[in-house]
C-alpha cells in the first residue's frame, strides 16, 4: 500500500511489447455472471522496469478500485490492453527542462517519466510540483526525497491544499498562477511541461503556465475523472 487509499500493483504481462513512460492500458474485469467493467490506469513503472506497475486509488463507489486495492491477490488473472497513447508520453530526445505537476493520482504517469528520466542517467533537468490534501495523501514520498537529495538534476516540491503539520516547508494551498511563478521553470528557457489531474485542476494549471510565457504546443495534459482519460 502507498497510503490507506492507494495500492501500487506489479503485473507480469506475457508478450508486453513495452511502454513509453506517460502511456496507459484499459484493464477490464469479468464478474462470475459475466458482468464487465473497463477502467483507464496510468503506467507508473518506467520502461525499463520489470513488469507493468499500476497505482490505484480507491474510490468508494467505484466499480474496479476497490477490488484492485482490497481485494486482488498474487495470481490472479487481469485483462489489459495497452499500452495506449502518444502524446502525453516523455522521452529523452523530447529534451528539456521538463516542469511535471500533478494533483493527486495524476502523478502516476509522471513517475513513469521519473524512472525513466533516471534510468536514462538524468539528461535533462525535471522539477515535480505535486499537489495533495495532506501528508497522508502523498504517494512515492521517499522515492522522490531520495531522487531529489542525490542532486543529479531532479527537483520536488509538494503543495498541501486542507492542512500542513507543525514545521511543513512545502507550498500551502491549491497550484495558483503565484505558486507556479515561484516554482516552475522560467519560460525562457522553453519547458516542456506534462500536468495530470482532475479537470478542473489540469485546466487552471494549463493557463497558468501560458500565461507566465509557457509556449502552449508545450504544455501536454492528461484529465481523468467523469470526463474521461486514465482513472490515474
Amino acid at each position: 500500500m502507498e497510503n490507506a487509499t492507494v495500492r501500487s500493483l506489479r503485473l507480469d504481462v506475457p508478450g508486453w511489447p513495452g511502454h513509453l513512460a506517460g502511456q496507459h492500458v484499459d484493464l477490464r474485469l469479468t464478474a462470475e455472471d459475466g458482468y464487465q467493467a473497463q477502467r483507464s490506469y496510468s503506467i507508473a513503472s518506467g520502461p525499463e522496469d520489470d513488469g507493468v506497475v499500476l497505482t490505484v486509488e480507491r474510490l468508494d463507489d467505484g466499480e474496479v478500485s476497490p477490488y484492485l486495492v482490497d481485494e486482488v491477490r498474487a495470481g490472479d488473472r487481469i485483462e489489459l490492453r495497452g499500452p495506449i497513447g502518444g502524446y502525453f508520453v516523455w522521452q529523452a530526445g523530447d529534451g528539456g527542462p521538463v516542469m511535471l505537476i500533478g494533483g493527486g493520482s495524476g502523478i502516476v504517469p509522471l513517475r513513469a517519466m521519473i524512472r525513466h528520466w533516471a534510468a536514462l542517467g538524468g539528461p535533462v533537468p525535471v522539477r515535480l510540483l505535486a499537489s495533495w490534501r495532506s501528508t497522508a495523501d502523498a504517494i512515492y514520498t521517499a522515492e522522490l526525497d531520495r531522487l531529489a537529495a542525490a542532486g543529479d538534476g531532479f527537483e520536488a516540491v509538494s503543495t498541501l491544499t486542507r492542512s500542513a503539520p507543525p514545521g511543513w516547508d512545502g507550498e500551502v494551498g491549491r497550484v495558483t498562477p503565484d505558486m507556479l511563478g515561484r516554482v516552475a521553470w522560467p519560460s525562457d528557457g522553453r519547458p516542456l511541461a506534462f500536468v495530470c489531474g482532475p479537470t478542473g485542476f489540469v485546466e487552471a494549471v494549463a493557463t497558468g503556465l501560458v500565461e507566465l510565457g509557457y509556449e502552449p504546443a508545450r504544455v501536454r495534459t492528461e484529465r481523468f475523472g467523469p470526463t474521461g482519460g486514465p482513472d490515474g
